[in-house]
């Protein structure tokens, strides 16, 4: 027990020393928890700035601009001049020109149409913009029309809890992290090892070997522990994301998920005869995985076929599990078929890295 804890100091002191794999470990996720988290977290604007220029004094195009100013799903800049709004446009500054014509709300007035001037390679903003204004004014019809809406639309919502983009994609984040950390950090420091002929060295001294294995996995534990919890940190005091799941909980349902991608690494390093070839495996792995497996966005939005293939890959399931409890309290267990996969993968991942690590050329 004593040479195992000696070991693995060693070992996570190397892995601390190692820039490079901190970098890619602790960096990365925390450019993207701060990169999502400027565009879709608490204060942040998601379709941009909106230039308006409110030409009309009437009550109507009043309460439009109030409206709009006190919407949060963009924010709104006042204009007075036309051309200047415009080189504001051009010179991406706003997003979109919002301008309410002279006499806009007076019933007998002939320009009672808001103009809206977008560009087209910024399709999304002005669909936000325009499905906003959209139901302003149709409401603004009804109440001077004093017209009842005949039909109408009534939501349920799943849950009572109140989430936003930024959680989902904080939870992908630290699937993602822990995905990246263990599959390019193992595959390429094993590698390394190989052709340093370390390897080849523990193998001649009494040092067993599951007992290195042991080392390394744990020392890469404690990595994965410091990427949960930075970027948890990162989402609640900074953007403040929500996790209603137990904090504990989250952490031991990460357990599998980080083992499974070890396990990935090990057998990358096991097929991989050097440390470029490692390299170029663990990318063309891990990058695919990371837009493909709902790390970003939900892969029902994937086309059917492309959908029912990301379904089994080892990211995909974690996620859904990892998801499932801490944004909604759901058990794992309440759909076994993510256990299953997740589970089936160690299985596998296990018997591959047993194989190929132990009889690969030293």
């Amino acid at each position: 027990m004593k040479t195992l804890i000696k070991l693995f100091l060693t070992n996570l002191k190397l892995t601390i020393r190692n820039k490079q794999l901190l970098f890619w470990s602790m960096m990365f996720p925390i450019m993207f928890t701060f990169i999502f988290g400027f565009f879709f977290g608490k204060g942040s604007v998601s379709a941009g700035t909106v230039a308006l220029i409110n030409q009309s004094n009437t009550p109507v195009a009043q309460t439009i601009e109030k409206t709009m100013s006190d919407s949060t799903l963009f924010k709104v800049q006042k204009e007075t001049d036309i051309n200047h709004a415009r080189e504001l446009l051009k010179n991406n500054k706003v997003a979109e020109i919002v301008v309410l014509p002279e006499g806009f709300g007076n019933p007998t007035s002939t320009e009672n149409k808001i103009k809206l001037i977008y560009d087209p390679g910024n399709a999304t903003t002005n669909a936000v913009v325009q499905g906003f204004l959209g139901e302003v004014i149709n409401q603004t019809n009804y109440q001077v029309q004093n017209v009842k809406p005949l039909f109408g639309i009534d939501q349920e919502k799943t849950s009572s809890r109140n989430l936003s983009y930024f959680d989902f994609v904080m939870v992908g984040i630290i699937g993602m992290a822990l995905m990246n950390s263990s599959v390019q950090g193992l595959a390429i420091g094993m590698s390394k090892y190989r052709e340093d002929k370390i390897l080849k060295r523990i193998t001649t001294t009494p040092l067993p070997s599951w007992m290195f294995v042991t080392a390394e996995v744990l020392s890469r534990l404690i990595i994965n522990i410091l990427q949960i919890t930075i970027i948890i940190s990162i989402g609640k005091f900074f953007f403040s994301a929500h996790l209603y799941g137990n904090i504990f909980l989250i952490y031991l349902l990460a357990l599998p998920g980080a083992i499974l991608f070890q396990l990935l690494g090990f057998t990358i390093a096991g097929f991989a005869k050097t440390t470029q070839a490692a390299e170029g495996m663990a990318t063309a792995i891990a990058i695919p995985m990371m837009f493909l497996a709902g790390v970003f966005f939900p892969i029902d939005q994937l086309p059917k076929w492309l959908f029912t293939a990301v379904q089994i890959l080892p990211l995909a399931p974690f996620l859904r599990m990892l998801r499932g409890y801490s944004l909604e309290t759901t058990s794992p267990l309440d759909n076994p078929i993510n256990v299953i996969i997740v589970a089936s993968w160690i299985l596998v991942l296990l018997g591959l890295s047993i194989y190929k690590f132990r009889l690969a050329e030293e």
